[in-house]
């Protein structure tokens, strides 16, 4: 019986004996009702016993088969590196916890049928894993070890605990230190460790780069890309032409910009702007990458695979070869591009009036830098002004614009959350020399504010044309979180107007901004942000909590995000009216299977992203260890502190480090209090902390506290 006619055939006995209409039956009473013949009840007694292996059913003493009376769930198993886990349901708000001796045959990251377990005294329900039901991971990146005739991998990912075995002649030769890409066979018994053969050796664990490639591996982010899509695009990168050119809204005499980091190659939307009456007309001109990377195309095909660029601190693993994003999809000064722009007429106020979405073909006057455009504005450098004067009344309009919109926003109650981002600084072997905070200016909120108005203005033309689409959505944030906030911004004199289950985003505006330059602002912003749900891609129209706007899609980057060349296409398509019956039906098809990857896809890059940050952080404070830095406590744990350093880094103070008394933890208002002394260390609070030891493995950060002398 095939693997396929065996799990149908179960099925079909489990709805059987799950009908209200049966009693418990012999096997022989279920191959009558289901017109088994005598020389197939071999298999019928097979499927039986796997029902009951997989708690499905029971069998009684004598002999009859019933629908299990334990309620049994399927979901996704998370291994933790002590050995338990956690398995997450569909539809159901809080985890399973499952006990390690209750864990059994389980891999991280496979599907599994759980049993729940009675109630115990803690507070998270338990229960325990009964059967596999498919595996998630098939390869591991680790270090190899080497035995006299064996091998082994320890994983990289410290969610998998048991080492992978590889048997003599399946290693490639690899010696100990190696990162290796490992092939698993066999996913092991109880007192079995799987097996793997070693399919790839990334390098040594010293070699510059390794590191980084390692985690990228072990995420199976694809890092090259197929010759035939690097040939489909040296095909398709031709100049523009004149037939390019044909039918297209010509704006190339229309004065017009770049601005992105100093670094940037990938420069894929371009601004123009001038005065009309009292208000301004403003155009967001977005490369047209639709025209380039056709639907079910090699390129097509592998944009979708990798759903967004990954940008790591020493590279780009990009969405489209550079043939294309450095090339012929960049808007490089200078140079007709073919655009896709959204032109937009507002008022005095930042109200969109009226708007053009049209194909268009741009030549950028200048490729400006985030630094130049705020060393004029901000700074009033005379060099630079000098430099750029003929830009200068246009970039003095932009911040102009910029402030009316952002008003505009904040009025509404658009929260915006600014944290630093971290820079990291490499040396030519990939070392950590230097790290700090990445502060927003001037010109990255300039940019920022006008994406933000035309992903606004595409997503509500749509929407009202009725279209098939891809919207970024961010739904309201889940009523249990908002209580824990509440509660816990209260101990600080805060509070949260309106029900948790209605909460409006204008209220966390007007807790961020009463906390703004208070000692606790950072952490209970970052709470704030952690109670909120993520934004994801949907093809329904629900709004944007975030940024309380109710129409919102991603429009600005299709070099870099796959659904914003997907809504390039159906733009594209209906500008030329050839949106019929027939692509509707296509798009209704295709657009939620899009919107579901493309948000899988775009948190599998943050992870990644966030990864190697902490890789380079812990291999940072590793050079560091026995100085003394200033910081301020960022979390606070039954197990310790965590303390924050002004350049982002995170380590955690152990409480069996703290020395002078024995200290609680106290959830209601995140403190740890000594016994003896009624000693507080609590969110907020200014702290010494020396580095004591990292594990770049872990990429955890061990510091102690260190008392003030004159304390």
């Amino acid at each position: 019986m095939s693997k396929d006619h065996f799990e149908e055939r179960k099925q079909k006995i489990y709805r059987l004996l799950c009908d209200d209409l049966y009693v418990p039956m012999r096997a022989k009473e279920i191959a009558m009702l289901l017109d088994i013949p005598k020389a197939k009840r071999e298999y019928l007694q097979e499927v039986l016993d796997a029902l009951v292996e997989e708690g499905l059913a029971e069998v009684s003493k004598k002999g009859k088969y019933q629908k299990a009376h334990k309620v049994v769930l399927e979901g996704k198993f998370t291994c933790h590196a002590k050995g338990f886990g956690f398995v997450t349901v569909e539809g159901v708000e809080e985890d399973y916890y499952i006990p390690e001796k209750f864990v059994g045959d389980a891999f991280h990251g496979d599907t599994v049928r759980i049993e729940l377990l009675p109630k115990s005294n803690g507070r998270r329900k338990e229960a325990k894993i009964t059967h596999v039901i498919e595996h998630d991971i098939s390869t591991i990146v680790g270090t190899f070890e080497k035995s006299k005739n064996f091998g082994f991998v320890v994983s990289d990912n410290a969610r998998i605990t048991q080492d992978i075995f590889i048997p003599q002649g399946k290693d490639m030769h690899a010696v100990t230190g190696h990162k290796v890409v490992c092939q698993i066979t066999s996913y092991g018994k109880e007192n079995r460790n799987p097996e793997g053969v070693v399919t790839e050796i990334l390098g040594h664990a010293n070699d510059p780069g390794v590191d980084i490639i390692s985690i990228v591996r072990g995420f199976d982010l694809p890092t090259e890309f197929p010759e035939k899509v690097l040939n489909q695009a040296v095909r398709v990168a031709n100049e523009v032409s004149e037939a390019d050119r044909a039918g297209r809204l010509d704006l190339r005499q229309i004065q017009m910009v770049t601005i992105d980091g100093e670094d940037a190659k990938d420069l894929d939307d371009a601004i123009s702007i001038c005065r009309k009456g009292d208000g301004y007309e403003l155009g967001v001109h977005i490369a047209d990458v639709a025209n380039y990377v056709q639907e079910h195309s090699a390129l097509d095909e592998e944009a979708k695979k990798r759903g967004t660029s990954v940008y790591l601190v020493d590279r780009v693993i990009p969405m489209l070869p550079h043939t294309l994003s450095n090339g012929i999809c960049s808007l490089n000064a200078g140079e007709d591009r073919l655009a896709l722009s959204c032109i937009m007429r507002l008022d005095s106020k930042g109200n969109v009036v009226d708007h053009t979405i049209a194909e268009t073909v741009v030549n950028i006057d200048q490729r400006m830098s985030y630094t130049s455009v705020k060393k004029i504005l901000e700074d009033k450098d005379p060099e630079e002004t000098e430099k750029y004067k003929e830009f200068v009344p246009m970039f003095t309009l932009m911040e102009e614009l910029s402030a009316v919109l952002r008003k505009k926003r904040q009025k509404r109650g658009s929260i915006d959350f600014d944290f630093p981002e971290t820079k990291i600084i490499l040396d030519e072997k990939g070392k950590p020399l230097d790290i700090k905070p990445y502060d927003r200016n001037v010109a990255t909120k300039i940019i920022e504010d006008f994406m933000l108005i035309a992903n606004e203005t595409v997503a509500e033309h749509f929407y009202w044309q009725e279209t098939p689409f891809l919207y970024r959505t961010h739904g309201v944030p889940d009523g249990e979180k908002i209580r824990k906030l509440a509660t816990f911004i209260g101990n600080f004199g805060y509070t949260i107007k309106g029900g948790a289950d209605e909460v409006h985003p204008k209220e966390l505006q007007k807790l961020l901004g009463k906390i703004a330059g208070t000692p606790e602002e950072d952490f209970i912003s970052r709470l704030t942000l952690r109670s909120m749900q993520q934004a994801k891609y949907t093809v329904d129209c629900t709004g944007h909590f975030g940024l309380a706007a109710d129409y919102y899609c991603h429009f600005t980057s299709p070099i870099r995000r796959y659904p914003d060349l997907q809504i390039h296409r159906i733009i594209k398509e209906n500008l030329r009216g050839r949106f019929n019956e027939k692509r509707r039906e296509h798009y209704e098809s295709l657009l939620p299977l899009i919107a579901t990857e493309t948000s899988r896809l775009e948190r599998r890059a943050d992870e990644v992203e966030r990864e190697v940050d902490k890789l380079k952080k812990v291999e940072y404070m590793a050079q560091r260890i026995g100085q003394t830095f200033e910081g301020v406590v960022s979390g606070v744990t039954a197990w310790g502190l965590y303390v924050e350093l002004p350049n982002t880094i995170e380590g955690l103070v152990h409480i069996s480090t703290i020395e002078g008394d024995y200290f609680h933890y106290v959830e209601e208002t995140y403190e740890l209090i000594g016994e003896r002394t009624n000693r507080h260390y609590k969110l907020g609070q200014n702290v010494k902390v020396m580095a004591e030891s990292c594990d770049t493995v872990a990429r955890t950060i061990d510091f102690v506290l260190v008392e003030d002398e004159d304390e």
